[in-house]
């Protein structure tokens, strides 16, 4: 068995970068050069939009996303990096389904602080958040048959307590 896949964790990086062109493709491109796949990737502007926050899930051993990050922080563009798997975090998906109404696919996305937003007698359309567990337990609640269609946003995170990344 592959020692890189045996040991390969889900790991969460959060990336504070210049929002510029060609700053986000940098940044997927070393992920391309190093084999790296990408599982999941949020980008948003914050503070004045001259920045952005990228969330980019992958999988790999601690130290492959060491080395991950020493070359991201590399990058010209980015100000910072952080593995929020290092240690206590947040960590949040959303989802947009659409999907042939059963109570219990909406007792399920209930209890993921779900919302209503179309109920007819062909579908219904909810929001739901919850940790990416959560959220791929009420996927497979709402089954390929019942499931009509689905968005995800990918992982959000933030560090627990007063670790931050910020200029």
């Amino acid at each position: 068995m592959d020692q890189k896949k045996y040991k390969s964790m889900k790991r969460i990086i959060s990336i504070l970068i210049e929002n510029k062109p060609g700053a986000l493709a940098r940044v997927v491109g070393l992920f391309h050069q190093r084999g790296y796949n990408i599982e999941t990737l949020n980008v948003g502007p914050v503070f004045d939009g001259s920045y952005s926050r990228m969330t980019v899930t992958t999988r790999g051993t601690e130290s492959d996303v060491e080395q991950i990050t020493k070359q991201i922080n590399k990058i010209i563009d980015v100000i910072k990096v952080s593995d929020l798997t290092e240690g206590e975090h947040h960590e949040y998906e959303f989802i947009l389904a659409k999907f042939k109404h059963t109570d219990k696919i909406l007792k399920t996305l209930k209890a993921l602080n779900g919302k209503i937003h179309e109920k007819n007698k062909e579908a219904m359309v909810m929001s739901a958040w919850g940790s990416s567990s959560e959220i791929e337990l009420a996927i497979k609640t709402i089954g390929k048959t019942n499931l009509i269609e689905l968005v995800r946003s990918g992982s959000l995170g933030l560090h627990e307590g007063i670790k931050v990344l910020k200029i």
